[in-house]
């Protein structure tokens, strides 16, 4: 279950060597977390482990971003993405996340592997604006309809960008720290 933490304006910062790492089952319940995720999200390991990922979902976040997200990992496509992160203390954290499925010797998902590090604030001006846009859009639709109208608001972005999909645009706007 999600405890219910009121956000702050307290942000905490990856170090540009910093990997976060943590595996999930098919659900989206954590199955491995390495310490410095247990150090950044202020959680220790037994307050992760078989917990719904989503225990770090930031209300900043839009759904239409996880509809993306699970809709390409459930074709057994990677994904990448900028996410904003919330801690035990209702602090926050910004991630640049590769996502992959985890396949069987059968070709099933079995899981999914997550890599994340420290994002360039370039990336994260760019999006925060985007991510309100579509917070907005999902407060004035049903919990249903809002993460579609929201994914369909991004894909429009994407393409005034140029870019080919979520997922290029994201590639894009990541420009590793200390360069």
């Amino acid at each position: 279950m999600k405890p219910n933490i009121t956000p702050t304006n307290y942000e905490r910062r990856l170090g540009a060597n910093d990997f976060i790492v943590s595996k999930t089952d098919t659900t989206g319940r954590i199955t491995y977390a390495n310490r410095i995720f247990m150090d950044i999200c202020g959680y220790p390991e037994d307050k992760l482990l078989n917990v719904q990922h989503n225990i770090i979902r930031h209300p900043d976040m839009p759904r239409g971003v996880f509809k993306f997200m699970w809709d390409t990992l459930k074709a057994g496509d990677e994904f990448f993405g900028f996410a904003k992160n919330m801690c035990a203390d209702g602090g926050f954290y910004w991630v640049f996340a590769n996502i992959t499925p985890d396949f069987d010797q059968f070709g099933v998902i079995k899981g999914y592997y997550s890599v994340r590090r420290k994002p360039p604030q370039s990336a994260i001006d760019i999006l925060v604006p985007v991510y309100k846009q579509m917070l907005t859009i999902e407060k004035g639709c049903t919990a249903n309809e809002g993460p579609k109208k929201s994914l369909e608001y991004l894909v429009d972005v994407v393409s005034q960008t140029g870019a080919t999909d979520y997922n290029s645009l994201v590639l894009s706007l990541y420009k590793p720290t200390g360069k």
